[in-house]
């Protein structure tokens, strides 16, 4: 599962790791989920005004990246609610997403804000460098 500042580094860096997390991912080398709200938060952080210019797409590569995402990303349904569980509200859409996955692992920079908590769920969260490092 990745959270939404993976897919943001993706689309501002396209030779950093998050960017080879998602080329792996379209090769079908690793699965990707995210439920529709999950998705949708994808959708308005890349939009952003400062991720826009940093990336140097314009409107239209833009909604090439995200069909293209859209279509090797998995679709979570989310059966369970388990708010609130974590301080920022906008990360509880990533626990619920991961938790109703099945997933093992949560990508994110923000390790802090699911420490304690992902344990519980039994998700290792790693950073993106981390979990390349991890892959064969």
């Amino acid at each position: 599962m990745l959270d939404t500042d993976v897919i943001g580094a993706a689309l501002r860096s396209p030779s950093g790791a998050c960017a080879e997390l998602l080329r792996r991912a379209r090769r079908a080398e690793l699965a990707l989920s995210a439920s529709v709200s999950l998705f949708m938060e994808y959708e308005a952080v890349c939009t952003r005004p400062e991720h826009l210019a940093a990336s140097g797409l314009s409107n239209h590569q833009l909604g090439l990246f995200l069909d293209g995402l859209a279509s090797f990303v998995h679709p979570v349904e989310v059966h369970f609610l388990w708010r609130p569980q974590l301080r920022d509200p906008a990360d509880e859409l990533v626990l619920e997403a991961a938790v109703n996955a099945s997933a093992r692992t949560l990508v994110t920079f923000n390790q802090k804000h699911f420490a304690g908590v992902a344990q519980r769920f039994q998700l290792e969260v790693l950073t993106p460098g981390e979990f390349l490092r991890s892959l064969p």
